[in-house]
């Protein structure tokens, strides 16, 4: 079965084809290398043995997308990674991010209800959420205004794929993650962002290196045990392991719903202040960080109930903290020494 991973040299995404391809799919990665290497098809190639076929093609391009779709019209699922993801970033530019969030999706699924019947997994995050009123979150936390326009398009996103799905033959299941981080243990791929780190891990790990002076923690009144925020971090191959089981559930025919929604992380949230020590425990060295204020979008606290997606999908997060920060430090050491 040939399977589209849009965004598929990304950092969630590259890692997805690996376990797609471990599971004998053919994939086809598109991706505009906006954030990401070309250099991730040779990573993908040296752990599987085998190179995705790959097009660069831009999603927000609408003829570009009607033209991948009348070539290929063999694909039988598709994941749907592509898109901008940085809340701060979001807030400074938001049209950006609803061009490229909102429309991509939209051509994406307009040439995917041509089709007799389509299986549809998307990329969504537990952003849509905001502050959460009660730990840990559900699948039925009430859908709280965003905080940010990155959070915005994540629920407007949702709200697209359910209406499409009622009166399409489209079946999709979305899949709400909590905080990415580590690399693949081959040390292949990984966390690669281009310019400075909008996330807490690559920010960790350059500033261990030394490529960056100091790792800045924003805010540390928030009302947690040691004042800085909480967020539940997810090995990023627990995850990428996630979307193949949930494409293989539409692809059996096992949803009991036309769009099924499932909460993706570990059940423990962990504050940075904790992710920087168990960080430099694995790493064997001190971080130069400092507190500075908080961050415009950031919410206090967030960590998943992750009972639906154990029982429902039958998976679990296999990885601990420590270890996805050991992959993590290990693939910054790795690319740093080429």
């Amino acid at each position: 079965m040939k399977i589209l991973v849009t965004g598929g040299l990304g950092f969630i995404g590259s890692h997805t084809v690996v376990e797609l391809q471990n599971e004998g799919f053919e994939v086809i990665a598109i991706d505009n290398l906006s954030n990401s290497s070309i250099d991730v098809l040779d990573g993908i190639e040296r752990i599987t043995g085998k190179k995705p076929l790959f097009e660069n093609i831009d999603l927000r391009d609408k003829s570009a997308v009607q033209n991948f779709f009348s070539k290929h019209q063999d694909i039988s699922g598709v994941i749907h990674f592509a898109a901008s993801k940085a809340v701060g970033e979001s807030v400074e530019n938001p049209l950006l991010y609803y061009e490229n969030n909102i429309n991509s999706l939209v051509y994406l699924l307009q040439e995917l209800q041509k089709k007799p019947e389509a299986h549809f997994i998307f990329s969504s995050s537990c952003t849509v959420y905001g502050q959460a009123e009660k730990m840990p979150i559900t699948e039925n936390a009430p859908i709280q205004t965003a905080m940010s326009p990155y959070g915005n398009t994540k629920q407007i996103g949702e709200e697209i794929i359910t209406d499409v799905t009622k009166v399409t033959n489209i079946n999709s299941i979305l899949l709400r993650y909590f905080n990415p981080i580590g690399a693949h243990p081959s040390a292949e791929i990984g966390e690669l962002p281009l310019g400075v780190p909008q996330n807490l891990v690559p920010f960790i790990t350059q500033t261990a290196f030394g490529l960056r002076e100091k790792l800045s923690v924003y805010g540390s009144d928030y009302p947690t045990p040691d004042g800085t925020a909480i967020r539940d971090y997810i090995h990023v191959v627990d995850l990428a392991k996630a979307h193949v089981i949930a494409l293989q559930r539409l692809l059996k025919k096992q949803n009991l719903e036309k769009v099924e929604t499932f909460n993706l992380g570990t059940g423990t949230g962990s504050s940075v202040l904790e992710v920087i020590t168990a960080f430099e425990k694995v790493a064997k060295k001190k971080l130069n960080y400092q507190i500075v204020g908080r961050r415009e979008g950031d919410i206090t606290t967030a960590f998943a109930n992750t009972d639906k997606a154990n029982s429902v999908l039958g998976w679990k997060a296999q990885s601990t903290l420590e270890e996805a920060l050991s992959s993590a430090w290990k693939w910054e050491q790795k690319i740093r020494n080429q």
